[in-house]
């Protein structure tokens, strides 16, 4: 039996998604010596990458609300 799993790793918000959710964003690693210390790197120097992107540096690009289930 195979398990297909994954996971969030989470930091505080940056300015553009604190109105959407105030508490937490997803982690993200934009360029590949980032990739690679997360991927090889020892536990402290990996969770080093654990922070929000600097501010101005993601776009809002659509907007809605949750319709929830249908």
């Amino acid at each position: 039996m195979t398990a297909e799993l994954f996971g969030f790793l989470t930091c505080k918000a940056n300015a553009e998604v604190e109105p959407v959710h105030e508490r937490a964003m997803p982690v993200i690693l934009t360029r590949p010596e980032q990739w690679r210390t997360w991927l090889t790197a020892d536990t402290p120097e990996a969770l080093n990458l654990q922070r929000p992107l600097p501010d101005g540096l993601l776009r809002i690009v659509a907007e809605g609300t949750h319709a929830g289930p249908a």
